[in-house]
């Protein structure tokens, strides 16, 4: 094959063998006596211990885009790439407010997916739709991201047209189908292995090659003077838009139906808190990876046809032997599928039981609804490749953004729900109608923009709205998602307080399903804290 590198491809294809049949084999894996049902299929039995609910929960957050999309914006725009870090920072305790909580509701009621908690909690199966509906939609430019990331690696290969991308996806569809959640959980044992092997030899080799981190630094200095644009310090105009952009990612990512699942798998409140401590360990390496992009301008990388998503493997290709380039893009590939499959299959869950057994076949069986969940998972993948086409950012990163500035739009109903029923379900339904509908908006107005600040495309080519949108005499610009969030809770609690002066019934009577003070009767989960009826401001009648 004329201009392919024959060695990169074939430690790439032995790698992609490997995780193949870690796939297929997954299925015997901590062997169920069916996997024909949610819990096994789409949950992994629920009986993730530490080590393996941290590689999948790692498999999650740590996909194509840290590998990608984050170096090629700090490749374009300098230190504006680097709020990813901050944001994994501020995470982790958000979880442990958020996720360990909705863990022992979910653990004790049987739920499978944030909607189900919407459900149960508000009575609201409008409410519970909106959410599974947003979390299926979400998903399906984050999965793109990761076809993305596989694409960039093959084209740095010299493997062109959309056939292998397609081959590697149906395998991937075809193991998903097969193993459920036990086949990426076996597969991020090998992905975070090669991830944290590149990382280790990139910072060690690479600027030992460029003469130290001082000529890295300074050339990038360099490079983004002569061109006037981005920069290593953050402009003024910038800083609300990186504040805005590490807290709403932040806030997004632990709502994302991916991330709530595999914090489901854990088998205890104890794993997840466990791995709340060690999960840090990732952010530390996501700032490694950042100055990749500083790194690719020192070495003076040149993007393969012209495309900033390969700045990170042209330069693992211009400074590491062939061998070790292929095992540096077997991580990065391998990166893309392990969060890929687990994305399919929260997007299948919510489908399965949030609107095919609501509303399509209320008396579905367990066997019904893991055929339909395996095959829901295959179609998700369809709608990925649709949003590749029909949304083309300034910078792939801005596919996950704006995935999370349609999952922002959720936070009052799974997050902040987890700790009041203040909140009226009809103004929930207002409230995320009105994010929406602004984030939708904000999205539109933002063009995409070409060299020397040219508009490429006028609508949705990005995450960052300038305020002089809304009438403000200023260049200053915000995250769509945060914009859009705050609208929402403007909306809720304005909706709530009429709703309740006029005293509109919420649906709520403090009886099963939505009393959560009945568990704590069960022995297998004695050990729990009463989930919900702590809340403050709580009715205790109420949960």
């Amino acid at each position: 094959m004329a201009g392919v590198n024959t060695v990169e491809l074939a430690v790439f294809i032995l790698f992609f063998v490997v995780v193949t049949a870690l796939g297929f084999g997954a299925a015997r894996w901590r062997r169920a006596e069916s996997l024909m049902h949610l819990d096994e299929w789409g949950l992994g039995g629920r009986s993730f211990g530490t080590w393996i609910t941290w590689f999948l929960i790692g498999g999650d957050i740590y996909t194509a885009y840290t590998f990608v999309a984050v170096p090629a914006l700090v490749f374009g725009a300098g230190a504006a790439g680097f709020f990813a870090v901050p944001y994994t920072v501020v995470v982790y305790p958000l979880i442990f407010l958020v996720v360990i909580r909705l863990w022992s509701v979910s653990h004790v009621r049987g739920f499978v997916t944030p909607a189900d908690f919407v459900r149960s909690r508000f009575d609201s199966p409008t409410m519970a739709l909106l959410v599974a509906v947003t979390g299926i939609v979400a998903t399906m430019p984050y999965i793109a991201l990761q076809l993305v990331g596989i694409e960039a690696v093959l084209k740095t290969m010299g493997v062109t047209g959309e056939l292998p991308i397609i081959v590697a996806f149906l395998i991937l569809a075809v193991y998903t189908y097969s193993s459920g959640l036990r086949a990426p959980a076996l597969i991020a044992f090998v992905k975070d292995t090669l991830i944290y092997l590149t990382i280790i030899v990139a910072v060690i080799v690479i600027p030992t090659k460029l003469g130290g981190w001082d000529v890295v630094f300074g050339a990038a200095e360099e490079k983004f003077d002569l061109a006037g644009t981005g920069g290593l310090l953050l402009p003024g105009t910038g800083q609300l838009q990186y504040a805005t952009l590490a807290l709403g990612s932040a806030l997004a990512l632990f709502l994302y139906p991916h991330s709530i699942t595999g914090a489901l798998a854990a088998k205890s409140r104890g794993t997840l808190q466990k791995n709340m401590s060690l999960l840090p360990v990732y952010s530390l390496a996501l700032g490694f990876i950042a100055l990749l992009g500083y790194m690719a301008i020192a070495a003076g990388t040149t993007p393969v046809d012209g495309d900033g998503n390969t700045v990170v493997p042209a330069l693992f290709q211009q400074m590491f032997p062939s061998w070790f380039a292929g095992v540096a893009f077997a991580a990065v590939g391998i990166g893309a599928l392990v969060p890929a499959a687990i994305m399919s299959i929260a997007a299948a869950n919510l489908f399965t039981r949030n609107i095919y057994k609501e509303y399509l076949k209320k008396d579905a069986t367990p066997e019904n609804e893991a055929k339909v969940a395996k095959l829901a998972s295959l179609v998700v993948k369809v709608g990925a490749v649709a949003a590749i086409i029909f949304i083309d950012p300034q910078f792939s990163i801005d596919l996950q953004l704006i995935g999370g500035a349609i999952i922002l739009q959720t936070l009052p109903a799974v997050g902040i729900g987890l700790y009041t029923r203040w909140l009226h379900r009809g103004a929930l339904v207002a409230g995320w109608t009105a994010g929406m509908l602004t984030a939708l908006w904000a999205l539109y107005e933002i063009p995409r923009l070409g060299p020397g600040g040219v508009v490429v495309r006028e609508h949705f080519g990005g995450s960052a709205f300038s305020l002089s949108e809304l009438g403000f005499d200023t260049a200053t610009t915000i995250y769509a998602g945060f914009l859009a969030l705050l609208v929402n809770l403007v909306v809720v609690v304005v909706v709530t307080l009429v709703l309740r002066a006029m005293q509109v019934d919420d649906g709520v009577d403090g009886t099963a399903p939505n009393d959560y003070t009945a568990e704590r009767e069960d022995p297998s989960v004695r050990d729990l804290p009463d989930p919900l009826a702590s809340a403050p401001g709580a009715d205790p009648q109420r949960g």
